[in-house]
This record gives structure tokens, C-alpha cells and sequence, in this order.
């Protein structure tokens, strides 16, 4: 089956484990979201994400960071560019999230980045999603 939009079930995937407390949450593989997955774990919202290949296809096992209380560094996740409503945004015009606080994901014409890289090499492009 396929899925209109699976950057916002990547997101609601991450948020509903970090709601349930799971150590490990599984979703479905492609280029993009590794990449995203990479990039949380640079900034330290994640410990662990690797591909792992079960019999029918690859899946993305993300492993969350918590902290001695069980809770997460993520505080919220919101996808903001949507297959019906893109947002694309210029060079000047990239987002801080929280005040600088929290992380962008953009996607750029040098790949996908957070919006401090993608301020630092001067690129805009679209805004994925928002992580605080």
C-alpha cells in the first residue's frame, strides 16, 4: 500500500513512540528518512538509528535518548511542508525554531540539512519539519 505522505507518518511514528515511552521504534526505510534520522541523531534527540532488513523490506530502527526521569529530548515534532501545501522558503527567510532552540530539517539543492548548516552555506529550500 502505498502512502501519500510518509514523512508525516515518519513524524507521527517518532511522536506516538515518545508518547507510548518506547525505547525502539521501527518505520518503514527509504533514503529520506535515514537521512532525517541521521540528522536527529547529530543532534542528539536520538542514540541510535541503523536500517535493519527483515524478510519482505529494509526498516529504520530508531533508538530514543532519554533521560534518568524517562523523559525525552524531544518536546514536540511537527511536519511543516506537506505534498498539498509545500514550504519553501529563501535563503534569508530559512526558520529558527524556539528561538534557536530547537531544529529545522531543510532539504536543499546540497542535500538535507538543519537550517543552522543550510544558514552557514547561504542555501534556502523546503522546510520538512520542525523538532524542539
Amino acid at each position: 500500500m502505498s502512502m501519500s505522505d510518509p514523512i508525516a507518518d515518519f513524524v507521527a511514528r517518532i511522536r506516538n513512540g515518545i508518547t507510548a515511552r518506547k525505547s525502539r521504534i521501527d518505520i518503514p526505510s527509504s533514503k529520506l528518512k535515514v537521512r532525517i534520522a541521521e540528522i536527529l541523531k547529530q543532534e542528539g534527540y536520538l542514540t541510535a538509528a541503523e536500517v535493519v532488513t527483515t524478510e519482505s523490506r529494509p526498516v529504520l530502527q530508531l533508538s530514543v535518548r532519554y533521560d534518568n526521569h524517562h523523559k525525552s529530548p524531544i518536546n514536540g515534532i511537527r511536519r511543516s511542508s506537506t505534498p498539498g501545501q509545500r514550504n519553501y522558503v529563501g535563503k534569508d527567510k530559512v526558520p529558527r525554531v524556539r528561538f534557536g532552540l530547537g531544529t529545522a530539517i531543510v532539504t536543499t539543492s546540497k542535500g538535507v540539512m538543519t537550517d543552522r548548516d543550510a544558514r552557514k552555506a547561504g542555501l534556502g529550500g523546503e522546510v520538512l519539519c520542525e523538532v524542539w
